[in-house]
């Protein structure tokens, strides 16, 4: 018997026990969408708090304050010097008139403070430079190499007079820990619900098994060979994958579309239908990769001690 003939009557046999086993099939396939749609709503919980700490970062910064009257041409060898550092996603120059500008904007409302700087009659305030990192934890090897760079003088004195990364220090600290709290959290609520989920597929599958024992028994007793019995339970498992992932799928269109308002209110703009839509393929990828897996390991493990001899 060729292979093919094989295959077609294998699938056509899984298919069959699909079919004749409504009430099991049906029972898996809920507690398998049930799992599927866990898991998906790990991924946008995953995509909504990791949102958040890129807007959380964007708003962290560290700021190099040059004493006044420092050159330009000092501020911009400095400045090109930190764009050239691996860790560092942009640097903003801040002139000391714009300086001077946004600190009179910052007091508006303290009369005494712009008092005393009209009585100054010049510009206390000398250029800053913005730096933003590419990832949190990055500030402190910038606020290094600013410290531990001999160039950054005049002469004998310095032109740096202030980064205030210590100040910072402590909110960059926790936002740090809270983006590797978050991806291991997500990947440990992943593999939890992977875990219940074979557990569940493989008792219902298991169940199937126990009602067909009688037949896998006389096929045993008729020498027919394990692909035969395991291979019907084997397609029979990839289908309740195949329908539990596509249900799945179609569930998170009106529930991400309700809760789209929302996520866009509390976390800055992020719509999860728009997230969905820009993702679908990765999700249908994913769900219906984890069904399929999830159903077949299943059933593999399920089908095991009847095809010992």
């Amino acid at each position: 018997m060729s292979l093919q003939t094989d295959s077609k009557r294998i699938i056509r046999w899984g298919l069959i026990n699909f079919y004749r086993n409504t009430v099991v099939s049906i029972a898996s396939i809920l507690m398998m969408t049930v799992t599927l749609t866990v898991i998906g709503i790990t991924i946008f919980l995953n995509a909504v708090l990791g949102f958040s700490l890129v807007q959380m970062q964007s708003k962290v910064d560290v700021n190099v304050y040059f004493y006044p009257k420092v050159s330009e041409s000092q501020i911009m060898d400095v400045k090109d010097m930190l764009k050239n550092l691996p860790e560092v996603a942009s640097v903003e120059y801040v002139t000391e008139d714009q300086a001077l500008a946004d600190f009179r904007a910052r007091h508006s409302s303290d009369y005494l403070t712009l008092q005393a700087l009209d009585e100054l009659g010049t510009n206390p305030l000398g250029a800053t430079l913005n730096i933003r990192a590419k990832e949190a934890g990055q500030y402190e090897s910038i606020a290094k190499t600013l410290d531990n760079n001999s160039s950054l003088t005049s002469g004998s004195s310095p032109i740096i007079e202030k980064v205030n990364y210590a100040q910072n220090k402590e909110i960059i600290g926790r936002l740090t820990t809270i983006m590797h709290s978050v991806k291991t959290l997500g990947f440990a609520i992943t593999l939890f619900f992977i875990f219940i989920s074979l557990l569940i597929t493989f008792n219902t599958i298991r169940l199937a098994i126990y009602m067909a024992r009688d037949e896998i028994a006389n096929m045993r007793m008729v020498g027919a060979e394990n692909k035969y019995i395991q291979g019907p339970f084997m397609i029979e498992g990839l289908v309740y994958g195949l329908v539990s992932s596509v249900i799945t799928l179609v569930l998170f269109y009106p529930l991400t579309l309700w809760l789209t308002k929302t996520t866009q209110a509390f976390f800055g703009g992020l719509s999860l239908l728009q997230y969905y839509g820009d993702n679908f393929l990765q999700f249908f990828a994913i769900l219906v990769v984890s069904g399929v897996l999830l159903g077949m390991i299943s059933a593999w493990f399920a089908i095991r001690k009847y095809l010992r001899k």
